[in-house]
């Protein structure tokens, strides 16, 4: 099995490479690709110092896997290049998420939609990722009709850039911008760029890549995007609306069964989930679940997952481990 990592010297992609340590994924030959400026690089992975080579001289080595982190720019130019050699490419960049011919997957909700001929495998967006591991399950037995959410996203969401920026303003220290304004003691209302319709990219990705994990058009999101100053995990605050009542015992013994999801609900000794707690775990955790009493049908729940793990690396890293099982690379 070779493996290639593409935007290995990148925070994401320094996590694909824990993650396929600690899962003990069966590489055999691992290629770490980065852009030129980094060719040359020595980069330890399990005790071995590997050099970082380039894209083209990666995709000459045929791998079978690549799993990509390296920008929306690079995914669209380099990942074709890898399918026409046999590769099948992860990308966990917004390149093919909504394209129509791609598979946007969440093992744990549809991989089984996956095909040999999936060459091109789109990983959603981290905040997209936790909300629909909490909701596909009530999904499938309440039907969802609406869903309002609102997160509150850590700062390594943006990258090294912004972690560095956070880390300078904590001790007065003078630094490159990620931002338009200082993060530290502030809450910024916008992630990604604004689109015309004053939602930002972040915001209405949520919109349309849970219609198309859930594979249900019919679904109403309407989402706000906010940057906090934490240093790692996205927490959003869920508010979903469902065609069929529901039992809050119900849904909470559904949450407990479903894989991947951790249940942190206990009120009486103030257990809920936080990011510090989500922080380095692959769980997504759930909390605060209540009915909301304003209309009928309405769940709120409190959701949190490490966003460079979950949310990124380990759901790469995870559909990578079923194209293996199944035989599908």
């Amino acid at each position: 099995m070779k493996v290639a990592v593409v935007g290995a010297t990148g925070l994401v992609g320094n996590v694909m490479l824990q993650i396929l340590a600690e899962r003990d994924f069966p590489v055999d030959e691992l290629l770490l690709v980065a852009s030129e400026r980094s060719v040359g690089k020595k980069i330890k992975f399990k005790g071995e110092d590997i050099a970082v080579i380039s894209i083209p001289t990666a995709i000459d080595k045929r791998p079978d896997i690549a799993l990509f982190s390296a920008g929306g720019s690079t995914s669209l130019e380099w990942a074709p290049k890898f399918a026409e050699v046999g590769t099948t490419v992860i990308d966990n960049s917004s390149a093919w998420r909504m394209d129509l011919s791609k598979k946007l997957v969440v093992p744990e909700i549809n991989a089984k939609t996956l095909s040999k001929d999936d060459k091109i495998i789109a990983n959603p967006n981290c905040s997209t990722i936790q909300m629909v591991m909490a909701l596909a399950p009530l999904h499938n037995k309440y039907k969802i009709k609406r869903i309002v959410v609102s997160t509150y996203q850590s700062v390594s969401g943006t990258g090294v850039k912004a972690v560095e920026q956070m880390e300078n303003e904590i001790v007065g220290k003078k630094g490159e911008m990620a931002y338009p304004y200082p993060i530290h003691k502030n809450a910024i209302p916008h992630c990604d760029v604004f689109e015309e319709n004053g939602y930002t990219k972040e915001e209405m990705k949520l919109v349309r890549e849970t219609q198309k994990i859930l594979d249900d058009k019919t679904i109403a999101v309407t989402a706000t995007a906010v940057r906090i100053p934490t240093a790692g995990g996205h927490s959003e605050a869920v508010n979903v609306e469902f065609d069929n009542d529901f039992d809050l015992n119900d849904v909470r013994q559904l949450l407990n069964e479903t894989d991947g999801v951790t249940v942190q609900d206990n009120l009486d000794v103030n257990v809920y989930p936080m990011p510090m707690y989500a922080n380095g775990k692959d769980d997504v955790f759930v909390g605060r679940i209540r009915r909301d009493g304003s209309q009928p049908n309405t769940l709120n729940l409190w959701v949190v997952s490490d966003n460079l793990r979950k949310g990124a690396a380990t759901n790469t890293v995870q559909i990578a481990e079923y194209l293996v099982k199944h035989a599908l690379t």
